[in-house]
């Protein structure tokens, strides 16, 4: 069973950019194509980064360890997501002028915000292969923890860059919260037990 369903979970990530592509193909993208897609990647990768978040917690209140399997391709996915919503934006939208793009990263909070999500995204889509776990050792786990960063810098940039309508970037960051705060007991019990193996 196991063998069908990593294909499958494989096709099912990939099947955001199938609608995509369909949509672009058959001219449904509406009157400003390029704010579609870039909307599109966007919230896609947002979708992928808080599911790869939402796997612990749902492990801790159910039991239910198989998703674990996948954490690691889903988090590649909303890498993969985050390089098609930043290459809409070079290509499509900037064409490649550098110098218009660093003036944005810049001048533009909502772009600042989202190229340094971005950026973060890169190492750890580079050492989320277990060659480089075994590397990394110890300062693996650290280095990944980084995707709660990650995570509230492309809310941030999503809630900066709508201004007006604010309710899409709100339920992100609500969500977020909530499986924040999901991992706040485990938190607090490494605290006590490291207080404890110190006072031993």
């Amino acid at each position: 069973m196991q063998r069908f369903l990593k294909p499958l979970v494989f096709c099912l990530c990939l099947s955001p950019t199938a609608y995509l592509v369909f949509n672009a193909v058959t001219n449904r993208l509406g009157a400003n194509p390029i704010k579609a897609i870039t909307h599109f990647t966007g919230d896609w990768t947002l979708y992928f980064l808080l599911i790869t978040l939402a796997i612990t917690p749902l492990r801790r209140i159910t039991g239910y360890t198989a998703p674990l399997r996948y954490r690691r391709m889903l988090g590649l996915y909303a890498f993969y997501y985050a390089c098609l919503h930043f290459l809409t934006y070079l290509v499509l939208d900037q064409f490649f002028d550098w110098g218009a793009i660093a003036k944005d990263i810049v001048k533009r909070p909502y772009i600042t915000v989202g190229f340094a999500a971005f950026v973060l995204l890169i190492p750890l889509a580079a050492t989320s292969n277990t060659r480089m776990m075994q590397k990394l050792g110890r300062k693996w786990r650290p280095l990944h923890r980084l995707v709660y960063t990650i995570c509230g810098l492309g809310i941030l940039h999503y809630l900066w860059l709508v201004k007006a309508d604010i309710r899409a970037p709100v339920m992100f960051g609500i969500i977020f919260i909530a499986l924040m705060l999901l991992r706040l007991p485990r938190v607090r019990l490494q605290q006590n037990a490291k207080i404890m193996r110190s006072s031993s």
